[in-house]
């Protein structure tokens, strides 16, 4: 069998494969969380409000082909919009490898267990309202700081 390839290491965000770029998603589901910006220092601050199409049990967006069409502001991350980057929480592998950083321990790549991420607490699964139940005006009542332990990084990851 060959030794395993790090991809996400060994290539530039923007070379890598549709089938590369959709692994390097450990499924948390925070960029599908509403966030506020604060207007006077340009700060997001995170609700535990989701999208609509974001299935709360699962993390993964029930219409993911057409999210665009369906949602218009649907934060798309893609190698082309590197300003979207900053728009995603720090614990996030696309904005982690933007930035030379390596993935944390609890990401599926680096663990060889899609369920790490819940078990890290680092998954809003269950955790979240719909965006069909919070008014608008409501948005502030709802940010949340969510939880992070602290980051333990594997030397060489």
């Amino acid at each position: 069998m060959p030794p395993f390839r790090r991809f996400w290491q060994d290539k530039p965000l923007h070379e890598l494969d549709a089938e590369e770029w959709e692994a390097l998603c450990d499924g948390c589901g925070r960029c599908c969380l509403l966030k506020l910006e604060d207007a006077d220092t340009g700060e997001i601050h995170y609700t535990n409000v989701a999208c609509r199409l974001l299935d709360p049990d699962r993390c993964r967006c029930r219409d993911y082909a057409r999210r665009a069409e369906r949602i218009a502001d649907c934060l798309m991350i893609r190698p082309e919009d590197p300003d979207v980057f900053d728009q995603l929480p720090d614990t996030c592998a696309y904005r982690l490898r933007a930035e030379g950083k390596p993935l944390p321990d609890w990401h599926p790549l680096i663990s060889g267990d899609p369920d790490s991420v819940r078990a890290a607490g680092m998954s809003v699964a269950g955790r979240t309202v719909s965006e069909e139940w919070v008014h608008p005006e409501q948005l502030p009542e709802q940010i949340v700081t969510w939880v992070r332990p602290a980051p333990r990084r594997r030397t060489g990851t």
